[in-house]
């Protein structure tokens, strides 16, 4: 009996932890959003840590000890730390095939001749597309939406400034997290922080948020805090023919751009922002058999400064300023729009 007491105090410790994480973002949201509350699943996000294990961490950082650490850094914080962390909830579909490697060479294939259009099928989906193409009655090949490390939580904002959260200071990053050389962890690292640290294209502005405060901080600065935020609802219809189903535009207003904020693979939740002009935000109703999913999709109007070696020119066949290109929010992707009127 003893020991039923024990752990339903170990159970109800751990549900209040829980609860305060998720409150902290909610509160900060309500700080700062005008909206009620944050998604569920993005408020779950939130770092399971409490202010003594923080404070415990930032230390081991501080002196240099964390590495001796490691696993229950691990795991307290619900961050990825080893090459096999991969492995973790990322396959919640079992039908669905491996998650797709993330790569940005499948945004700018350099070597393809430019007449040489990609081969959708070897893709598992159309990830770009033109807004044509997405018709009611309309079948569309998806891509894979899933996010590859969905599972993983923020680290609260005093201790995610402690990381070293630059290329240049990489192989300190990495053995932070125990990442091993050539592993996926080190590609998906070296890819983040290259996005990251990349110039915008003229009239964008971008940010890497690596708290959910920096992000908040991010949307509030841009468009104010009165804004509305759009989410795809799963990850179903992903590497299937869909048909489509009912498309509604949620946002036209040209003059007025949306933040779309993309979810990184790094060892904590990272969010790539950026607030491009002339995009156009739909929801579309993707259907197998049955309605599945309830899909947001982004149509860019202006692609004059896109690297014309970009994923989208090569298989729609035109270049950079001729064409308006599309795309899917993936899972745990945010747009946010400005509440006009």
């Amino acid at each position: 009996m003893t020991n039923l007491f024990v752990l339903l105090g170990f159970l109800i410790v751990a549900y209040f932890s829980g609860y305060r994480a998720e409150n902290a973002i909610s509160l900060y949201w309500e700080e700062h959003i005008g909206l009620p509350h944050p998604p569920h699943w993005f408020a779950a996000k939130a770092s399971p840590l409490n202010l003594h294990q923080m404070t415990m961490f930032m230390k081991l950082i501080q002196e240099n000890e964390l590495a001796s650490h490691l696993p229950s850094f691990c795991k307290q914080s619900n961050v990825a730390c080893s090459t096999n962390a991969l492995e973790k909830k990322t396959m919640d579909n079992t039908t669905l095939p491996p998650i797709s490697q993330w790569n940005d060479l499948k945004l700018k294939y350099e070597g393809l001749p430019n007449e040489t259009p990609l081969s959708v099928a070897s893709q598992g989906g159309l990830p770009f597309f033109r807004e044509s193409m997405v018709q009611e009655g309309s079948f569309m090949p998806v891509p894979d939406l899933r996010d590859p490390m969905s599972y993983k939580s923020f680290l609260p904002r005093p201790l995610s400034l402690k990381i070293p959260f630059f290329f240049a200071r990489i192989e300190e990053l990495k053995k932070l997290f125990g990442v091993v050389d050539e592993s996926n962890m080190d590609e998906y690292i070296q890819d983040t922080l290259k996005k990251c640290e990349q110039s915008p294209n003229q009239g964008e502005q971008c940010t890497c948020a690596t708290s959910a405060e920096d992000l908040i901080d991010f949307v509030v600065e841009k468009l104010g805090h009165h804004v509305n935020l759009w989410s795809t609802e799963s990850i179903e219809g992903s590497y299937t023919n869909v048909t489509i189903g009912a498309m509604k535009l949620i946002y036209g207003n040209l003059s007025e751009p949306p933040a779309l904020c993309h979810s990184q693979p790094f060892p904590f939740q990272v969010y790539y922002c950026h607030i491009i002009e002339k995009v156009k935000i739909y929801a579309v109703d993707l259907h197998v058999q049955k309605k599945v999913n309830h899909a947001i999709m982004a149509c860019h109007y202006d692609t004059s400064t896109w690297n014309p070696n970009h994923l989208a020119f090569k298989l729609l066949g035109f270049g950079p300023g001729l064409i308006e290109v599309c795309h899917w929010i993936n899972e745990n992707g945010l747009v946010w729009t400005k509440t006009l009127g």
